[in-house]
């Protein structure tokens, strides 16, 4: 049985909170690991490769805790599990060494795998009574409002004490994340009955060929996810161009957060209105990013920063919600976790390659994202041609 469209909302509002603790957490360091990991001695190609290696262990991970979900059913478990390792960012503070740091930023990464593709589940199931679209667009705005305090605290605390000090603050909010998770999970009514969900999508029939639309659309994924230039990247870019001094790097990344969260509400809506087609804003909005960020002009560099946050609240909305219309929800977690690991091999492949492309030319790497965001975006109205060829037979 679905769940009412009063507590489809109340849980995926608590959720938002214990997203929006998490995200505090998270997004502050992430603000300034770029050159944190600079300061320790990092290399544009080792900030390129602790940022891939963590985001495939964020993304890749999810194939196997999304499959343990679907087998256990124990998902606030591995929720719970997730969430609590997001203390190992606070502990960045003791860190001395780039090794330990490193070590730190991936184990965090890890603990997302564990959570997520439970978590989106739910997310899935209870707002299917309230638009899928619409919940997540509600949560991940709850989450980038955390993300953007986060960041801000970040660089209120480097102007005035210090790296050090800015991660020891970030112990706060990490610690509020499991309590207000044990609340969250008072409401909920984790249902997956087999008539909780349509079996099978008219999108999960479609094909090319042998090719399921599912197996397409996550190549139009890691296509578009390869060139998108990772944050730690760009970040690193302005502090060695000198471009903007660093109390405003974390500043850039919270405005950054707050667009994300903005265009999620808004595109969630239309999502749940005109369907996959929306997708096409993602490649579109993604295409002038590069050739932005990696300038020196600090005007093109805000501009390509807000880019960068509305093509993350498409990816992180949309991209989630539509994974919901092609898979039977029996498998639902596994789809996530896939979905998920795609993403982070992707992102991961292109975070190294452009780390070790900035090293021989930025040029180099404006290139390599143009290209593949144009790619993508062809691959991705062909997926939508044949969507269409079969709602019409």
């Amino acid at each position: 049985m679905h769940a009412s469209g009063d507590k489809a909302l109340r849980l995926i509002l608590l959720l938002g909170l214990v997203s929006l603790a998490a995200d505090m957490v998270y997004e502050g360091a992430r603000s300034i690991t770029g050159p944190y990991l600079l300061i320790l001695g990092a290399s544009a190609t080792m900030v390129g490769l602790v940022a891939g290696v963590g985001e495939i262990a964020s993304y890749g991970a999810r194939i196997l805790f999304g499959y343990a979900a679907d087998k256990s059913r124990r998902h606030w478990t591995l929720i719970m599990t997730g969430y609590a390792m997001i203390l190992s960012l606070p502990a960045l503070a003791f860190a001395n060494r780039l090794d330990i740091a490193s070590t730190l930023i991936i184990l965090e990464r890890l603990g997302k795998a564990i959570r997520t593709p439970s978590r989106d589940v739910i997310i899935a199931y209870t707002a299917s009574s309230i638009g899928r679209g619409k919940g997540f667009g509600i949560h991940e705005a709850m989450d980038q409002i955390g993300a953007v305090i986060g960041p801000l605290i970040v660089a209120v605390v480097i102007n005035y004490q210090g790296y050090r000090d800015a991660f020891l603050y970030l112990f706060i909010p990490a610690t509020a994340t499991l309590p207000l998770l044990m609340y969250a999970r008072r409401y909920a009514t984790l249902n997956l009955d087999r008539d909780a969900y349509t079996s099978i999508s008219i999108h999960a029939r479609a094909s090319i060929g042998s090719i399921p639309i599912f197996w397409l659309y996550l190549a139009f994924v890691s296509i578009s996810v390869a060139g998108y230039a990772h944050f730690q990247i760009i970040s690193y870019h302005i502090k060695y161009t000198s471009s903007i001094e660093d109390v405003y790097i974390p500043i850039l990344f919270a405005l950054a957060m707050g667009v994300d969260a903005l265009i999620a509400i808004v595109v969630g809506h239309v999502f749940d209105r005109r369907g996959l087609p929306v997708l096409i804003l993602v490649p579109l909005a993604t295409l002038p990013i590069a050739p932005l960020v990696f300038s020196t002009n600090p005007t093109f560099i805000l501009a390509g920063v807000m880019l960068w946050g509305i093509v993350m609240g498409m990816q992180e909305t949309i991209m989630r919600a539509s994974i919901a219309t092609m898979v039977d929800k029996a498998r639902l977690a596994t789809a996530y976790g896939l979905f998920n690991g795609v993403y982070g091999i992707a992102w991961f492949s292109g975070s190294v390659t452009m780390g070790m492309l900035y090293e021989s030319s930025v040029l180099n790497v404006i290139i390599f994202s143009v290209a593949l965001s144009i790619a993508s975006m062809l691959l991705l109205l062909v997926m939508l041609k044949v969507l269409k060829a079969s709602s019409n037979r």
